[in-house]
């Protein structure tokens, strides 16, 4: 079975080009022309010569995800549903600011979790994405847009942290030099709480931001909305984003839903400010976005705005989150892998 040549990292490709009994330059040929250039295929390498390409087509896929379907909100946010290549469909989200675009990008098909605020919720899951997956959602979305994407979520289908060593492997070929050259400060990636990943996390020495979904301070509300809190309770995650932010010296990033009637009130605010006090941090406040078959609804503006001043006014940091794409079922909780294989 071929290999998928966008899931090597340059050294691991130095390595393979050893193996064929090339020179080490050819590595970084190929690295420029995969993540710079975003060429579709060695055809068209054109300073590698037609017999080494040749060689690497019998060797190597270059796998280019197809576009299913794309949506565009009133807001210019764009949702790309992606065929993967092997019965699967993915989805990832371009935003823009005013600082450039942001993509969130996916890294499973379909997710263990079972958050019950969350799309993907729904949706079995099949498999884990290869690193080269994970940053193909990134050239799938230039070469579409023709634009140059400058921030990466990790906050699309599926956990991240449940897919480790991918994820970091990807984050290492987005941030090369030589290929995306996307530097880990502007990388997010956003996890519902797997601890001993969290600690893992801390000693990789990158500088991404780590989001971590929390939604409430009282075990039992979150472990009703988010099943992970079971196996890893609050207590044991602030210990570990203590721990994180200790060793990485950077501010955790923690994310906080709001749903009607269920956290959102003035004690839930209390709650929080107790347990995050102290804390390198910040709070992310999230209207909560409907879905097909959920329970909970989205919280009042009113008290949306209390329970930010009142977390403001007791030294959290918090902020309301801007709103993007929910008109096409792109906002926050509402991808999922909406055509699947048909059996």
């Amino acid at each position: 079975m071929k290999s998928n040549i966008k899931s090597f990292t340059l050294d691991e490709l130095k390595n393979e080009m050893i193996a064929l009994g090339e020179k080490v330059f050819r590595a970084e040929q190929i690295f420029k022309w995969l993540h710079q250039e975003n060429v579709q295929s060695f055809e068209e390498m054109t300073n590698i010569s037609k017999e080494f390409r040749e060689v690497l087509n019998e060797k190597y896929t270059i796998n280019n995800f197809k576009i299913i379907k794309k949506l565009e909100s009133k807001d210019g946010t764009k949702k790309y549903l992606f065929d993967i290549l092997d019965g699967n469909a993915i989805e990832s989200v371009l935003m823009q600011y005013k600082f450039g675009y942001s993509i969130c990008v996916s890294s499973q098909v379909g997710c263990k979790m079972g958050c019950k605020f969350c799309a993907s919720t729904g949706i079995p899951f099949s498999r884990s994405l290869e690193a080269g997956e994970i940053v193909e959602q990134i050239l799938a979305v230039q070469r579409e847009e023709n634009v140059r994407i400058s921030n990466i979520v990790f906050m699309g289908i599926g956990e991240p942290l449940d897919n480790y060593d991918n994820v970091i492997k990807a984050i290492s070929i987005i941030n090369n030099p030589k290929g995306l050259n996307i530097g880990t400060r502007h990388i997010s990636i956003s996890t519902s709480g797997l601890v001993p990943n969290i600690y893992r996390l801390a000693k990789e020495n990158i500088q991404c931001t780590l989001s971590v979904s929390l939604h409430s301070s009282n075990n039992n509300k979150r472990s009703e909305m988010m099943p992970v809190n079971k196996m890893y309770p609050i207590e044991e995650l602030i210990t570990a984003c203590k721990e994180y932010i200790k060793i990485t010296n950077k501010r955790i990033s923690f994310e906080y839903a709001l749903a009607k009637d269920n956290n959102d009130n003035l004690g839930d605010a209390k709650e929080l400010t107790k347990l995050l006090k102290g804390m390198l941090c910040h709070v992310n406040l999230i209207p909560i976005n409907k879905i097909e078959n959920g329970k909970y609804t989205k919280s009042t503006n009113d008290n949306i705005i209390k329970f930010r001043d009142y977390l403001n006014d007791n030294g959290i940091v918090a902020t309301i989150r801007r709103e993007l794409g929910s008109d096409i079922d792109a906002a926050c909780g509402q991808l999922r892998r909406a055509e699947l294989k048909k059996e």
